[in-house]
């Protein structure tokens, strides 16, 4: 399991990134990851992703008013 320096973390978030403690202390561990650029983020998706994902929730914009 890998252990966190929590000071180094805390300062990070609430003097470099400036983030307010409640937003801070909200985040999970691969966000504060994210933040710090260490993490992997998702690549954006390409079209054919994008029309599987339209396909499978379609908007249901009905007869709404």
């Amino acid at each position: 399991m890998q252990r966190f320096d929590w000071p180094r973390l805390i300062r990070f978030g609430l003097v470099t990134l400036r983030l307010e403690p409640d937003v801070f202390w909200a985040l999970t561990p691969a966000e504060l990851t994210l933040l710090a650029g260490q993490g992997q983020a998702l690549s954006p998706l390409d079209r054919t992703a994008l029309e599987a994902l339209e396909r499978a929730f379609p908007d249901d914009i009905g007869d709404h008013p």
